[in-house]
């Protein structure tokens, strides 16, 4: 998270070579909208590494392939 402004707060992902910002949206009750999408990204996100963490090794897919060819 960072601050734009006092009034501004964004969420920020750093990937490479690329950045996404989410913000604010734009409309009255905005921060309504980016709360609830910010709570379901959590929840989301939860799931999926609790998938990966549940995976032997680090690369599922990789490793599912390889089950496959041999």
């Amino acid at each position: 998270m960072v601050q734009v402004t006092p009034q501004v707060p964004a969420l920020v992902i750093y990937l490479d070579p690329v950045n996404i910002a989410i913000q604010l949206p734009p409309f009255p009750g905005g921060s309504d909208v980016l709360m609830r999408f910010c709570r379901e990204l959590s929840r989301e996100a939860t799931k999926l590494a609790d998938h990966l963490g549940s995976q032997e090794g680090r690369h599922v897919l990789a490793e599912g392939e390889q089950d496959a060819r041999g």
